[in-house]
Parts: structure tokens; sequence; C-alpha cells
């Protein structure tokens, strides 16, 4: 209910049917509100809320809270609802935020803001850019499921919360960090080619440190605690005659749908680039399947639980290509999802890409600009087996005609709703991304169906 003025006491009468009843009076900044015990008791045993309600006041009393009552008002439309009404619009985000900390429910205000689901590929927006302090350019990117931002730059790490506020840059014992991975708002665990071992750093207190000089290996933390190293799996000096264990593993990602790790790295050399990609089983540290790449290798590989594949983008050819968990082989297990016109001239067109899954889409970069995959649903009158056969993917040009062209992507990162993108010599992140412009669909079995649309200047489609 709105908040009221001109409160009177009741009479004994009402007052005893009041105290019985399930409501509950606050007076917030001189305006009173009336809501119920349940509304209240959303915000958690451990909120300031929740207090109010095992505070012990007569009949008479009403609880009086010193804060911005048209905040308050928000406040109890989010417990209510779960999201913040239109009027929020009206108020600046960090005053919101605030007052959530002060009545102990950020938590709600992060779901209602910054929550995966509400991630929607296609309307994403370039809504803002993230600054960085110093000269060095972002050299990796790492985000939690709900939005906070840990970025690399030169030795440093600057870390923004889930609304994109920066909270601290922080200096670290590397030189230039190449590798990062946001464990929580927090915490972070960093890496460096030049630099022998992992740091563990708690943003706030300290770091850990552990790793092997000259080794090439994959090691698994504890981080209920102690963050130390609890098992290794594929050990390999670096030295020797054997080339594939001077590659190490430069990327890894967990498929939780089949238990597996994916590890995948790549070196180019005189003779070309070579690569190999594995799917460990952690618990026993064998690997499951392995594929040792050579012609038109991976620039870039990343693996998606909801759609059950793995996905690359070739060095040579500059094309996405896909492999379906349910079916690998370790001879070609490649289709690919471009019509292989790229490539012809004798460039690399793949060099410098990176593709990252998200939910049900695969987003790769092409120089400044980022293709979008997903599989469009079959009808469910075919069978498991026709259905591997002819999946159809459709890819999205990302971007507005005005925007094309920009600086070389060199990251892609996912938090909360938000899609997180670095670009070569630019000391800043960007934030979300324009609409599609162009659309056309691809069947694995080999026929093309070809659908182009274009975004005019009016931003009206025309198919």
């Amino acid at each position: 209910m709105p908040p009221y003025a001109g409160y009177a006491p009741p009479s004994n009468g009402f007052a005893k049917k009041k105290s019985e009843s399930n409501l509950i009076t606050i007076d917030v900044g001189g305006q009173l509100f009336q809501t119920s015990k349940q509304t209240l008791a959303l915000a958690g045993s451990k909120s300031f809320l929740s207090k109010l309600l095992d505070s012990s006041f007569d009949q008479f009393s009403v609880p009086f809270v010193d804060r911005d009552p048209e905040i308050f008002s928000i406040i109890l439309s989010l417990l209510r609802t779960g999201n913040l009404p239109s009027k929020a619009k009206a108020f600046d985000l960090q005053d919101l935020i605030s007052e959530s900390q002060f009545y102990g429910i950020e938590n709600l205000l992060v779901s209602s803001q910054s929550n995966p689901s509400q991630f929607e590929a296609f309307n994403l927006e370039k809504s803002v850019s993230l600054p960085l302090n110093g000269r060095d350019s972002p050299s990796a990117i790492s985000t939690t499921p709900y939005g906070s931002v840990h970025v690399a730059h030169g030795s440093k790490i600057t870390s923004f919360d889930w609304s994109l506020h920066r909270k601290s840059t922080i200096l670290t014992q590397f030189t230039a960090i190449d590798s990062l991975l946001a464990i929580s708002p927090s915490l972070a665990a960093a890496g460096a080619t030049d630099f022998s071992g992992l740091q563990i750093l708690d943003l706030d207190k300290g770091f850990f440190e552990s790793g092997r000089r000259n080794s090439n290996t994959i090691m698994v933390f504890d981080l209920q605690g102690s963050f130390l190293p609890v098992t290794e799996i594929g050990h390999n000096e670096i030295y020797g005659a054997n080339l594939d264990s001077a590659i190490p593993a430069t990327k890894l990602k967990w498929i939780s749908n089949y238990n597996l790790l994916m590890a995948s790295g790549s070196h180019g050399g005189p003779s070309g680039f070579l690569g190999n990609i594995k799917l460990w089983d952690i618990r026993s540290g064998n690997v499951a399947w392995e594929l040792k790449e050579k012609i038109d290798c991976f620039s870039d590989v990343t693996a998606s639980n909801n759609l059950s594949s793995i996905f690359k983008v070739g060095v040579n050819s500059g094309e996405v290509f896909v492999a379906d968990l349910r079916k690998l082989s370790s001879e070609n297990p490649w289709t690919c999802l471009g019509d292989r016109r790229r490539g012809n001239n004798g460039k690399k067109e793949g060099v410098g890409c990176k593709i990252e899954s998200h939910g049900n889409q695969v987003f790769c970069s092409k120089g400044g600009d980022i293709e979008l995959w997903s599989e469009v649903l079959l009808g469910s009158s075919r069978s498991s087996e026709d259905d591997l056969k002819e999946r159809v993917f459709r890819s999205n040009l990302m971007g507005r005609v005005k925007d094309k062209g920009g600086c070389r992507i060199t990251n892609l990162s996912f938090g909360g709703k938000n899609m997180l993108v670095t670009r070569k010599d630019q000391q800043s992140v960007e934030s979300g991304l324009d609409i599609p412009v162009h659309t056309w669909d691809f069947e694995l079995d080999g026929i093309i169906q070809v659908r182009q649309t274009k975004l005019r200047e009016d931003g009206n489609i025309v198919i």
C-alpha cells in the first residue's frame, strides 16, 4: 500500500484486532507504510526488516526508521513482486544499492537487476564503457554469474560490482596478466605466461600462490577455504622432443552435463598451427576424448552445455565449426557452419578471433564485429538420430551499420544480463552490444537456406 500521513492511535478494540492481525505499520522518514509480516519475512532472517518483526512493540507503538520513504516504497515493491517498479528509474542505482544494503536485501536487488536468466542475446545494446586506470589495454576479463567483473590490464586487476560500479584496482606480482578467472566478487585466480605458478587473489586481503615451473599440467584446487591443489592431471614437462608436451592447455571449460573438463591449446611454428583438444574425466584422471588439430587448427574453441557441442573458429578459414558431443569421433568431428568461401586468399582469416558460448547461443568475434550463432529447433516428429543429422544453426551479425569496423575484439565475457567486450589498444571495457543486422540459416546436412535481413537507417527491418 502507498505511504500515508496523519496516523492516529486506534481505539482499544481496534488495537486488539490489529495486534492479532498479520499487518504491520512502519514509520519511515515520517511516512507510514502498512504491509504484511510475510512480506517483511521475505527479506531474510538476518535482514534489518526481519529484526523489526522480532522486536516487541506495544499496541500503540509504530517502529520508526530514519531513512528515505520514497526509496522504501521501492524496497517494499521489490519484496512483494521480486522486481523493481517502473518508478525506480527515477532514482540513481547507487542510491537503491545503498538502501538495499541498509535493509539487508541487496541479494534481492541483484537478482532482479542482474539475473543470468534476464540475458537476451537479441536485445543487447551498447550501454556503458568501463574506463581503466593506466595505459595498458585489457588482456583478460572474467565475470561472476550475477555480473561482477574482474579485468586484467598489465600487472593490475580492476574489479567492478554487479552494477558495473568500480570497486578497486590492485597491483599484482605479474608483469602482464594473460589469464584470469572470477571465483567470486572478491576472489580471482590469475596467471601469466612468463610467471611460474597460479595466484588466487583475495582482492581485499592478499593472495595464495601455487604451481610448478617448467611443467604443463592441470591442477584442481579446493575453493572451500584452503585454496590448495587437491589433485593434478595430465602432467608433462615442457622440455624434450615431444612437441605435444610443449603445448600447454591455455583454455579450460567445464562441461557439467557430461562431467568432463575440456582443455585446449595451440601452437604456431614454421610448419603452421598445431593444437589439441582433450576431454578429461577429473575423477579418474583419464582422457575421455582427444583430437589433434593440424588442418585449419582452431584459433579459439569453446564448449556449450545447452547445445551439447564443441565450437571452434578455424585459424585459416575464419569459419565457425561445430562438433556434437553426442557423436564425437577422433577422425574429423567438425561440421562447418559457414559457406567455406573465406580463407581462399592465403590469409589466415581466423587469427585473433574469439569464440564463447552462453546459454543457447555462441558468439564469435571477427575483427571488430561479432557473429551470434543459435540453433533453430526442429519439429518433434523426427527421431533423435535424424535431429543429429539435421541440426540447423542461424547466424546473426551483430551491430548497427554505423558502428561497423571498430578495433579488433580481444575478449568476450558474460555476467548477469550483460555481455562484456574488450578491444585492441583501448583502455576500457564495453558492456552490451547493438541489435542484429544480418541473418542466415545453415543446415548441417549440406542443404543451405539463406535469409538475409537488413537494418535500414530509420531502424526498420527489410527482408
